[in-house]
């Protein structure tokens, strides 16, 4: 195994200091991002297009920034990238693997890239990364038999295998079915217990319910920086819920962002996000969700049918207040 670079406890896992990136063409993607990590979950969330993937590109020494610093428990990601990269695993949008290969041999095969070299402790630490991602069971089997899921917990064992301190996952659950959005969110919770996982996403449900801080990036600045709790606090007097008749609730659905719909009857319930004013007969939501507060902070930017997801409308319901460039 490669000698590993030492990690500082005095420096944060991940720091930027205005940070930026400007493409050929013109296009800035990112713009004076200023971001301190610790140990946890922490969740980078924004619309398609904010930045996020520039600035994970960036912390993964895949990208030289135009502006500014990055470090990795104090290394520069820039002069310093084999140091950097030892502390980092990353998994990117899309993760793809030997379809024909066994799951431990792509493993197995990766770990070695890693720099794993020993052949006992590579072996050890393949079956042990594979069993804290829940893939032990499939080890024989073949990439192509695994669910969408599985190759998503494979992606992760690559990002894990050499054990890194720091973990970094863009758009993790993209094309997953809900069962198996839940089982990937469980595991980020579990793993954040002992490391920094900087987890990029446009699903506020993706963080879960372990996510101890997270940032709004939105046309590349950080517009917010804080506590789940913290915008959640924002959202009090902006979301609400009526019941209205068909023709009322077209109306209502015309005018506001509307997150859920339900219908008993000739009535149908509306919840909803607004920034200026609530609709005729609507009542405060006093306990809104961690969606239904994002989505609320992006409607007074005038960026809340950004905030939707591509594929789901309304947003994915939470359970239990959970929590690209």
């Amino acid at each position: 195994m490669v000698e590993s670079a030492v990690p500082s406890t005095g420096d944060p896992a991940i720091e930027a200091k205005g940070l930026g990136h400007t493409y050929k063409g013109g296009h800035t993607a990112l713009d004076g991002v200023d971001l301190s990590l610790g140990t946890g979950l922490f969740g980078l969330l924004g619309p398609n297009g904010a930045g996020k993937s520039t600035l994970m590109r960036i912390i993964c020494t895949l990208l030289v920034p135009t502006a500014g610093t990055a470090k990795v428990y104090g290394y520069d990601v820039t002069r310093e990238r084999r140091e950097v990269r030892e502390l980092i695993g990353y998994l990117p949008q899309e993760f793809g693997a030997w379809r024909h290969h066994r799951t431990e041999e792509v493993l197995d095969t990766l770990a070695r890239l890693s720099g794993l070299s020993n052949r006992k402790e590579r072996r050890r630490r393949v079956a042990e990364t594979l069993e804290m991602v829940g893939l032990d069971g499939v080890a024989d089997r073949k990439v192509k038999k695994l669910s969408g899921g599985m190759v998503r917990r494979l992606g992760v064992a690559q990002a894990l295998v050499h054990e890194p301190q720091v973990l970094i996952v863009d758009e993790p659950t993209v094309g997953l079915d809900p069962e198996e959005r839940m089982r990937f969110r469980q595991l980020m919770n579990q793993l954040g217990r002992d490391r920094t996982i900087l987890l990029s996403t446009h699903i506020v449900a993706d963080l879960g319910g372990g996510c101890r801080e997270m940032a709004l990036l939105d046309s590349g600045r950080v517009e917010f920086q804080g506590t789940p709790e913290n915008l959640l606090q924002r959202a009090v007097g902006r979301v609400f819920e009526v019941s209205a008749d068909a023709a009322a609730a077209e109306r209502i659905e015309g005018d506001y962002e509307i997150v859920s719909r339900a219908v008993s009857g000739t009535e149908i319930t509306l919840r909803g996000v607004s920034a200026n004013g609530m609709p005729d007969g609507a009542n405060p939501v006093d306990a809104p969700t961690l969606e239904e507060a994002y989505l609320a902070f992006m409607a007074a930017r005038g960026r809340s049918e950004a905030a939707r997801q591509d594929d789901e409308s309304p947003v994915e319901a939470s359970t239990g207040g959970e929590g690209t460039a």
